[in-house]
């Protein structure tokens, strides 16, 4: 039993990948599922697609290492984090599609709350902002709308979690209800400092409490698999949201350092130790990661729209047909357009956190085409990162950001949006050997819980630099580009 399963269940798809006793990837699979839009700015998936998929590609990266479930000696998870799934207690059937964390439909909920006042006193205990980015006023639209909810969850019928919670509760065959602190952190539930359920949260949005899960350390006994599920039963041993498992995987262990991650979204964490810092500049005060009940505390920035331009460029304008061209097309594109989109596709997060407005573009010429468009949409990435950056500079002026910037995702892969990224935010990029942050972090969580990977110390030790990208644009060229992008957006918040 050398071996670690890591459940990674994302946005769009779902992954399951088997490490080895050092820690390398041996073998993964992958499944896409479909992504449901019943309304504008309504966002859901199916929980039976998230359950099906995790279930295949765990029984098929299992087969393809050539191993059984009883070579594995535990299982981490990390998952799309502030999703929403209610399910039957006794049946495990769920009440509603799963609201993703993309979801905007609790945008005016969340205003009529700031409006009577409560924000402040959320931010407080939650670190988090009154958005409908969290899960607490999906939660609550669904005991609202679905008929005898509210009914059924005071009497206990019903339970919450977020789909790592879920997963678990299904995995184990309803024996465990229980998520880690990281998860936890991101409902607008949970209190932070005090490492608890708010009930005075839970009491204003009409949450019974009965219905949350117990809260746990990222890396702890979170039960056993039902045999039938892999072959025999096997231990979960860590679990973290995905942005959390990713600041693990990159080894970001002292105050100070901070890693961004490229998936559907962009999400950049700052550690700031043991020391819950209050952003003044409209980021989130969240928990890295927790260990042997002491919480890791950090400050993060979420850009809603990172690889989903990317999709949208391939689904939506039908200008790619892969990723990976836009590299090539944004090499190609005229230096003499300076063509500005912002993906406000689903409104902005931080440090804007304006859940209306939607995408625009700025610049456009009768020359403009597919080359400007792909270039146009990788350095709105790197204009969101340089956002969150200054952001987390002014909000850590006392003790200093670490200078250079980890990444990770897939968009990390683009060279070509890296050297932007690096030239736009005036700081070194670090593009780590291993690829799979996310899923290694969280693997690194079970594999130390069950014994057979080394300490936070030794893990450290073993990050590795693939490429570093070194800023090479002129200063004014920078200062112009990111003043394009500045004024853009300001327009794109006042339609």
């Amino acid at each position: 039993m050398t071996y670690i399963l890591a459940i990674d269940q994302g946005t769009t798809s779902t992954r399951a990948i088997v490490f080895d006793a050092d820690m390398r990837p041996t073998s993964q699979s992958q499944q896409e599922f479909a992504q449901h839009f019943p309304q504008s700015g309504w966002v859901e998936h199916a929980p039976q697609d998230l359950w099906d998929t995790t279930v295949a590609t765990c029984r098929d990266a299992i087969t393809s290492a050539g191993l059984g479930a009883s070579d594995i000696a535990g299982i981490g998870i990390t998952n799309q984090r502030e999703t929403v799934i209610v399910w039957d207690k006794k049946t495990g059937a769920p009440l509603y599609n799963a609201i993703v964390w993309q979801d905007r439909r609790t945008a005016d909920a969340c205003r009529r709350l700031r409006d009577a006042g409560h924000e402040a006193m959320i931010t407080a205990r939650t670190g988090l902002l009154l958005d409908p980015y969290f899960s607490a006023t999906k939660l609550a639209w669904i005991l609202d709308h679905v008929d005898g909810a509210r009914d059924r969850a005071a009497k206990g019928e019903l339970l919450f979690g977020t789909v790592d919670c879920y997963l678990i509760w299904k995995l184990t065959g309803g024996a465990t209800h229980a998520t880690d602190a990281t998860n936890a952190a991101r409902t607008m539930l949970y209190d932070i400092h005090k490492g608890r359920w708010s009930k005075t949260i839970c009491d204003l949005l009409n949450i019974p409490m009965n219905m949350l899960p117990e809260v746990k350390d990222c890396a702890a006994d979170f039960g056993q698999t039902q045999p039938d599920i892999l072959g025999s039963a096997v231990p979960i041993y860590g679990v973290a949201g995905d942005q959390q498992a990713a600041t693990i995987g990159q080894a970001c262990f002292e105050p100070g350092m901070l890693k961004s991650t490229y998936g559907t979204g962009c999400f950049a964490l700052m550690n700031t130790g043991d020391t819950p810092v209050a952003s003044q500049n409209r980021l989130l005060t969240t928990i890295a990661y927790q260990l042997d009940g002491k919480p890791t505390y950090a400050l993060e920035g979420s850009i809603f729209v990172a690889g989903a331009v990317v999709q949208w460029l391939r689904d939506g304008l039908k200008i790619i047909s892969a990723a990976a061209e836009t590299q090539a097309l944004a090499e190609q594109a005229d230096p003499h357009q300076n063509v500005i989109l912002v993906p406000a596709f689903v409104g902005l997060g931080a440090p804007y956190w304006n859940p209306d407005c939607r995408g625009a573009t700025f610049g456009l010429t009768r020359n403009t085409g597919p080359a400007e468009m792909a270039k146009a949409a990788l350095e709105s990435v790197g204009y969101q990162t340089r956002d969150l950056l200054e952001a987390m500079s002014a909000d850590w002026q006392a003790s200093g950001v670490q200078p250079t910037l980890r990444v990770d995702g897939g968009m990390a892969a683009n060279d070509w949006a890296m050297q932007f990224l690096s030239d736009i935010i005036a700081a070194p990029v670090d593009r780590p050997v291993n690829h799979e942050t996310t899923a290694s972090g969280v693997a690194w969580l079970a594999g130390m819980r069950a014994g057979i990977y080394p300490d936070q110390a030794g893990f450290a030790a073993s990050w590795a630099r693939e490429t570093q990208f070194s800023p090479q644009m002129e200063a004014d060229l920078r200062d112009t580009k990111y003043t394009s992008w500045r004024r853009a957006v300001e327009a794109t918040l006042s339609v």
